[in-house]
């Protein structure tokens, strides 16, 4: 399979002729914006989202990193590696003296992927005909990202309404599989049935439940003939996306989308026409199981959303822990 960081050779067609005449929010904004449809969260867009707030409930939708069971990772990427650098041995063993007055601390280290555990892409992390999110050059990312890097988005961070879709329930599943598809009609339908509606400028976020297959399945069965389920491309479902001036799209599945739908034969189309051509922010990896299971229980899919992933210079993502307040 091709890896995510290219499109690789499918025998499909170009992502750019796939692509020619969508819509593009290049420029909206300036030529030197570095955020995208994240600018359609005004402060006014803030409050919507606190209006969301009811009872005053507060869930994490952060992956655990370095989990002894196992960390979702995209295929080819490796664990975090959380290491301890000081600890009560050390200074029993004397390679370093207490602090002045007795006092003694632990300290340790972590080495991982920026995109290995729940996180925001920057805009800058796919491109194609050399164009990055806003006509920045594809050369900007040698060595680090010069433009659209994780950084902007960092420092503004992301707040706002959000609305949860379980798309597994929706389709009769526990959990999405290797291989099922959402269309935007599936959207559409979940909403209705689950009695919410997906206004202007929602952060629109999608449990599909496949990565909790890794802690039932194993990684052996996991990852062989991987293949993600997810949203597929239209140009229907583009259009919805940028007419609902979307900001930011949040999965619990490591791409957002389906990386390659046979039908279509273009990898990561979706990071291509939604955050590449309209600055639709992706948070991916995210765990939407205790939010997921209480909004089954009380009927309240809608809630203040607010992330801000790290502030890390260069980078083309970073590791955030979502807020979903109820």
């Amino acid at each position: 399979m091709c890896d995510k960081h290219g499109l690789g050779s499918s025998g499909g067609p170009n992502v750019g002729e796939l692509l020619s005449g969508a819509p593009s929010n290049w420029g909206r904004w300036g030529p030197a914006d570095e955020v995208g449809s994240l600018n359609f969260l005004t402060n006014l867009e803030v409050l919507r989202g606190v209006r969301s707030v009811r009872q005053g409930k507060v869930f994490t939708c952060g992956e655990v990193i370095g989990n002894p069971l196992g960390d979702p990772l995209w295929p080819g990427r490796a664990p975090a590696k959380r290491e301890t650098m000081i600890d009560k041995d050390s200074y029993v063993r004397g390679d370093i003296p207490s602090l002045p007055g007795g006092a003694e601390f632990t300290d340790d280290r972590i080495e991982m992927f920026l995109q290995g555990s729940t996180q925001f892409d920057a805009l800058g992390h796919v491109w194609y005909d050399d164009q990055l999110w806003n006509g920045f050059p594809a050369s900007d990312t040698n060595g680090g990202l010069k433009n659209a890097s994780i950084l902007p988005i960092s420092e503004r961070g992301v707040v706002g309404r959000g609305v949860l879709l379980d798309m597994a329930a929706y389709k009769g599943k526990a959990f999405l599989e290797k291989g099922d598809l959402i269309h935007l009609d599936d959207l559409l339908g979940c909403a209705e049935r689950q009695r919410v509606t997906i206004e202007k400028h929602d952060i629109l976020c999608l449990r599909l439940g496949f990565l909790q297959l890794l802690r039932v399945q194993g990684p052996d069965l996991f990852y062989k003939d991987f293949l993600e389920p997810g949203l597929t491309y239209s140009p229907e479902l583009v259009d919805w996306f940028h007419k609902m001036e979307i900001p930011c799209l949040a999965t619990d599945t490591i791409s957002n989308e389906t990386e390659l739908d046979p039908a279509i034969g273009v990898q990561i189309p979706l990071h291509c026409a939604l955050m590449r051509n309209l600055g639709v922010t992706f948070n991916e990896v995210c765990n939407f199981e205790t939010l997921n299971k209480d909004c089954h229980a009380d009927g309240q899919w809608d809630f203040l959303y607010a992330a801000a992933p790290l502030k890390v210079t260069e980078a083309t993502g970073a590791p955030v822990n979502v807020l979903a307040i109820k």
